[in-house]
């Protein structure tokens, strides 16, 4: 006889073994008693200091294409401003006073751009586990149904070969 696994079995064999085994007992009642879906964007919005938002919106800007086409077009005038030697060429070429903003720009991007990218990485993580978590109780609850409807199927053949055996005798 097929002898089926009990719901708490079946997330023990389907959990990582890497956890402890109270983080094992914490997940478990977890998945079998509690809702654990999470709106994760939600959650993070609400753990978010000035400077995560502040990084979020640099990023947004300069990520965006008003951004490069005005940017594009601010060094295009400073280059023929200064090529054609209008107002005493503030920056003559090879442009260093150009170089040296333009450093001091990327110089100040780049770490605020990771700090968007690495709270965004954190956000995803937090996603997929509670992806994971989703997916392994609705596998419970499959699992738990599919019991359930064998043991409807069984009683209902039950019945059937009773009634059929009723009506042999008679």
């Amino acid at each position: 006889m097929d002898k089926r696994k009990s719901r708490k079995e079946l997330v023990k064999a389907l959990v990582s073994t890497n956890l402890t085994p109270e983080e094992h007992d914490e997940l478990i009642e977890m998945l079998v008693d509690n809702p654990i879906a999470i709106n994760v964007d939600k959650q993070e919005d609400s753990l978010m200091t000035t400077g995560d938002k502040l990084a979020d919106a640099i990023s947004a800007i300069v990520g965006s294409w008003p951004f490069i086409i005005t940017f594009s077009l601010f060094l295009l005038v400073w280059v023929i401003v200064n090529s054609i030697n209008i107002l005493n060429a503030l920056d003559p070429y090879p442009f260093i006073l150009l170089n040296l903003l333009l450093s001091c720009i990327a110089a100040l991007q780049a770490p605020i751009i990771m700090m968007s990218q690495n709270r965004q990485v954190k956000k995803d993580s937090l996603r997929n586990e509670n992806d994971y978590l989703i997916d392994l109780k609705s596998e419970l609850i499959l699992e738990e149904l599919h019991n359930k409807i064998e043991e409807i199927i069984q009683k209902q053949d039950a019945i059937l070969k009773e009634l059929k055996n009723k009506q042999d005798k008679n």
